[in-house]
């Protein structure tokens, strides 16, 4: 999905388009951090 906006900032130098492609992977790291978060979350929840 971030080789839409890279690709027009690419072709046209379009600042706003940086920005946004930037603004999308910051947004894939928070998500991951969240899965990564969870998933330590579930392991620590023991069960008897």
């Amino acid at each position: 999905m971030i080789d839409v906006p890279w690709k027009i900032f690419s072709q046209t130098g379009n600042i706003e388009a940086y920005l946004w492609m930037k603004q999308m992977e910051i947004g894939e790291e928070v998500v991951q951090e969240d899965d990564i978060e969870d998933r330590l979350i579930e392991d620590t929840n023991f069960k008897s």
